[in-house]
This record gives C-alpha cells, sequence and structure tokens, in this order.
C-alpha cells in the first residue's frame, strides 16, 4: 500500500471523522454560549436577504444529492428503474442548478461582509477560514463536474468514491479506489475532509441547532394582572379562562407585595 494513499485517503478521513465528533461534544459541553451563527441580520439585511435563502436552498439540494450518489449503492437505483444515463442526466443538471444557486448565494454573502464595516468587524478569523474552505469544496466539485459530467465523457464516481466513502463508515476502507480519481474530484474530496475536521470549531456549528423540541415544548401560561386593578379598571375580555394559583403560589405572591 502506497504511504501517501494511506496518509490522504485513510488517516486523514479518520482523524477528521475523530475531531468532528468528539470536537461537536466538547463545544457543545463546554461552549453553549459560542454555539451560534453570529448572526449580523441587524447590521445588514438587503444581501442577506437575498444571500442566505439561495445559499441554504442550494447547500441542501447539494447535501441531497451527494447523499444518494455517494451512500445509495448504484445496483440499488437500478433495481427501482434509474439507470446510469438517467441518473447523470438527473445528477448533472439537478447538480448544476444546486451548485451555481450555492455558489451564487455564497458569493453574495462574502461580498456583504466585505462591503459593510459592521460585518466585516462581526467577522472572525475562523469565519475566514470557514469561508475559504467552504467556497474550495464548492469550485473544486463545480469544476470537476464541468470538465468531466457536462463537456467530457464523464466519469462513474459512483464505481470509485462512493465505495470508498462507503468502505470508510463500514470500517473496511480501500485506498486503491482513490489513487486514480481524476484530480479535482481528489481535491473536493480533501477540502470537504479538511471542512469536516474545522467544523466544530466554526459557526457551522448551528446546523445541529433546528428548533425541534418547539413541537414538544409545553405550553407557556400566562396570568393576568387584571384583577389586582383598582375598582375603575376595564372588564375582563372574553377569551380563556383564568388560571388560579396553588394556595402556596398565592401566599408567596401576597408576601412579595
Amino acid at each position: 500500500m502506497n504511504p501517501l494513499d494511506f496518509l490522504l485517503w485513510v488517516a486523514f478521513p479518520y482523524a477528521a471523522m475523530a475531531v468532528f465528533v468528539v470536537g461537536h461534544l466538547l463545544r457543545y459541553r463546554h461552549d453553549q454560549f459560542g454555539w451560534t451563527s453570529r448572526s449580523s441580520q441587524t447590521y445588514e439585511n438587503r444581501l442577506l436577504r437575498w444571500g442566505s435563502p439561495m445559499f441554504h436552498y442550494g447547500i441542501l439540494m447539494v447535501l441531497g444529492g451527494h447523499i444518494v450518489g455517494l451512500l445509495v449503492p448504484k445496483e440499488w437505483l437500478e433495481f427501482f428503474g434509474v439507470t446510469e444515463e438517467i441518473y447523470h442526466v438527473g445528477a448533472t443538471s439537478l447538480g448544476s442548478v444546486a451548485a451555481a444557486l450555492t455558489l451564487a448565494g455564497l458569493a453574495i454573502l462574502i461580498y456583504r461582509r466585505r462591503l459593510n464595516t459592521r460585518v466585516l468587524l462581526a467577522t472572525t478569523v475562523m469565519d475566514k477560514i470557514m469561508y475559504l474552505l467552504l467556497g474550495a469544496t464548492l469550485l473544486f466539485g463545480t469544476v470537476a463536474t464541468v470538465l468531466f459530467q457536462v463537456f467530457g465523457a464523464g466519469y462513474d464516481y459512483r464505481g470509485s468514491i462512493s465505495p470508498w466513502v462507503r468502505g470508510l463508515l463500514s470500517a473496511q476502507p480501500d485506498p486503491a479506489l482513490m489513487s486514480d480519481v481524476p484530480l479535482f474530484f481528489q481535491l473536493h474530496v480533501l477540502s470537504a475532509t479538511l471542512l469536516f475536521l474545522l467544523w466544530p470549531f466554526t459557526r457551522l456549528v448551528h446546523v445541529f441547532s433546528a428548533p425541534l423540541a418547539y413541537f414538544v415544548r409545553p405550553y407557556i401560561v400566562y396570568r393576568s394582572r387584571d384583577g389586582h386593578r383598582g375598582s375603575g379598571s376595564r372588564k375582563a375580555r372574553r377569551g380563556w379562562e383564568k388560571s388560579e394559583l396553588p394556595a402556596s403560589a398565592r401566599d408567596r405572591e401576597a408576601t412579595r407585595r
């Protein structure tokens, strides 16, 4: 086994996986106040209103395409009637739209940070590194798609990169699968791996903060203060029935007054 292949396609990815998992756990435990996207909407909203939806919807499309292309074997798709030609046309057309949307949104967001002084001052060093790696990963992937899938004869990454990824996840890595992969695909994979390595230390942690608890959180009960007003106060409006405080709570309330 080539030592460089082992370093790039086995050791480096597993190191990135370990840092990704452990880094998120440690940061959530010790830096919950820093677990945020560091919103700058109050500084500038016009460009953000365009760039943010374009980037986020585009990156979701990119992520969905990568999940299907890398984690779902081609035999499974063929079983459901998705031939190689159908997959190639769909992945190339939808992938190009997703890449264009994501890159355009990212360009607007970066331009906004350079244009607005207050937004720029709120940009950390890790933000700049994150934008650089994210842009490089998207750019390498887009160039590889354009050169090989759009204008070239096509490259079957589902026969090399996809089984390599699945081998890593199943603890059966095979670095030989990546040795003959075209350069821009290799750069795309390496830059993405480095991005995952640094992910826990950037604002990207906010993607794991989806407000799912909102759907199961208990109701918030508000207590009207109309009963404590003078005789000239207005009549209570129709609506929810007033909630009565328990006796212990009323005693504490009377003590405070």
